[in-house]
């Protein structure tokens, strides 16, 4: 941390950055305290400044100061008092009876309410619980605590921070360490050009709808009924194509909710009003499961005529037989997928580790074959190496602050359809043979820096190398059209081993299965797409030895 430390003050900078870049990029969607607040930080000394973003980054709202102890701020009681006439900081705040118990300690409240023996042996919920009747006024620290030597602080423009943190971020997940693990080098971030144009926040009106579902998402998560919380949910933001996906994302978990409450109707009523992968086989589901086959046959007919990924034709295949049968329907044969060479191993068991992609690892491997584990990183390094200027090409609304990981549309449906004439190009190179010094030197160039493609620990140059050499170009052609065709689901589900034979100029992926495991959906899907374009893809079966 040498390069922070050089600078104490590291975590105010950052913060002013944040200030400086909205400044400059939303004013015209700050309300009135946003503005107000960015034109008078500036202007309050530095320890006060830097006392007021340290809370800021801490957890909740009420401190004491004797834990705000920063040796480059000094006495925080002090830096305190010039924050005071802003109305952004509460020095000796008013508190409840919770509130206060966040702020002592268990000897603290036995002297304050002068316990019992009992009383100090219990619980702090408990003592809380015993008191709450006796105790439900408020009052400043002060006089719950008269002659604590300590001061308490409030900070009251959290609130107030945390939008002016959503606006930069475009989300609430990210905080105030990017900054700091971006300038010790532990993250690296792909440089790209911010245009008027690309902001993930279009209008005050997106800002609000964000704050309105984020609410409705953690009132879900903290164990709300759906039942309150559906009245609640923002209207679609259609203009808004990320924002819109967040909200029919929250649809689809508490169809989810209602389904797994056995609430069939609730759970169809929310799936076919919900515009999320899965919503429209869950709502299929959810009919058979009631009992309505008819009717979940007929959504079952329009889905197949325009499925909406392969997941989606996947489960109508599954499912199309099943809903035929219970209506008397005459049974048709559904498409056989193409075959896998199968490998059967029977090895004696380890003594230690029983990973079993370990142990098939090794056991196939010899010097004119290695075998490496791979699983999803080589196939969605070499997409992501490969078409690494159209997945960070600057697009309006892909990347609006410096610590994008992934645009912000990955996983949207037109992710592809938006930048097709640079995806295009990078794909063109797989016909003409430049794909490989592109693939080279972008795995020079660009390590360690985050992308959505790439999980650095598992590659080196020998490996990229081997696979250049060995994977025909039109194999790895197919990997990219079908990563392409959907993100989000054909990321994974690649088989666990690649084996190549360098002298050949040739490569056999392996799936391992190991006893009583079976096939997850997205490596089926994987294994047939491959077997179908003829790559070479097998499942190995292992089975550990029996001793007599």
């Amino acid at each position: 941390m040498i390069r922070i430390l050089e600078n104490e003050f590291y975590y105010l900078d950052n913060f002013q950055r944040v200030l400086d870049w909205i400044a400059l990029r939303y004013d015209d969607l700050l309300v009135e305290d946003e503005r107000a607040f960015i034109a008078a930080f500036p202007a309050l000394p530095r320890p006060a400044r830097a006392l007021f973003v340290r809370m800021v980054m801490r957890k909740g709202e009420l401190f004491r100061a004797s834990k705000l102890n920063y040796a480059e701020i000094g006495c925080p009681v002090e830096a305190a008092r010039h924050l005071l006439p802003t109305g952004w900081v509460e020095l000796d705040p008013v508190l409840g009876l919770e509130e206060l118990f966040e702020l002592l300690s268990k000897p603290e409240i036995a002297l304050v309410f002068q316990l019992t023996l009992h009383q100090k042996g219990a619980r702090k919920a408990e003592q809380l619980a015993s008191l709450r009747p006796d105790f439900a006024d408020s009052r400043p620290f002060s006089a719950w605590y008269r002659d604590c030597p300590d001061t308490a602080l409030r900070i009251v423009a959290k609130p107030l921070c945390d939008r002016l943190r959503l606006i930069f971020f475009g989300n609430l997940r990210q905080d105030w360490t990017e900054f700091v693990l971006s300038d010790l080098g532990i993250y690296r971030f792909e440089q790209v050009e911010f245009s008027q144009a690309s902001r993930g926040f279009r209008s005050r009106r997106d800002i609000d709808l964000y704050l309105q579902l984020h609410a409705c998402r953690e009132r879900f998560e903290g164990g709300e009924s759906p039942d309150t919380i559906v009245p609640d949910l923002p209207p679609p933001a259609p203009d808004n194509e990320w924002i819109d996906g967040r909200r029919e994302k929250l649809l689809f978990k508490i169809g989810q909710h209602y389904e797994k409450q056995h609430d069939f109707e609730r759970a169809h009523a929310v799936y076919v009003a919900c515009r999320f992968p899965g919503a429209r086989g869950r709502a299929i589901r959810v009919l058979e499961k009631d009992g309505q086959y008819a009717q979940a046959h007929a959504l079952l007919l329009k889905a197949q005529d325009a499925p909406e990924s392969d997941a989606e034709r996947q489960h109508l295949l599954r499912i199309g037989p099943r809903l035929a049968r219970k209506l008397g329907h005459v049974r048709t044969r559904a498409r056989r997928a193409a075959p896998a060479e199968r490998i059967d191993l029977c090895l004696p068991m380890p003594s230690g580790d029983r990973w079993v992609e370990g142990v098939v690892r090794d056991h196939l491997a010899c010097t004119e074959a290695p075998v490496f584990y791979v699983e999803n990183a080589l196939a969605n390094a070499l997409f992501g190496l490969l078409c690494w200027r159209a997945i960070f090409s600057a697009i309006p609304g892909a990347f609006f602050h410096p610590f994008h990981r992934a645009p912000a549309d990955l996983h949207s449906p037109d992710f592809y359809q938006r930048r097709a004439r640079e995806f295009d190009a990078c794909l063109a190179e797989l016909d003409d043979g430049r794909y490989r010094d592109t693939i080279r030197r972008h795995f020079a160039e660009k390590a360690g820096i985050q992308s959505p493609f790439l999980l650095w620990d598992y590659l080196d140059e020998a490996l990229i190398g081997l696979a250049l050499d060995c994977i025909p170009a039109v194999h790895l052609k197919r990997w990219c059209e079908r990563i392409l065709h959907d993100v989000k689901a054909n990321r994974s589900g690649f088989p666990d081993l690649i084996q190549f034979w360098p002298s050949e100029r040739r490569y056999r992926m392996i799936e391992v299965k190991g006893p009583g495991d079976r096939l997850q959906d997205n490596q089926l899907r994987w294994i047939d797409y491959c077997a179908t374009h003829q790559m070479p893809v097998a499942v190995c079966y292992l089975q550990w030895e029996q001793n007599a």
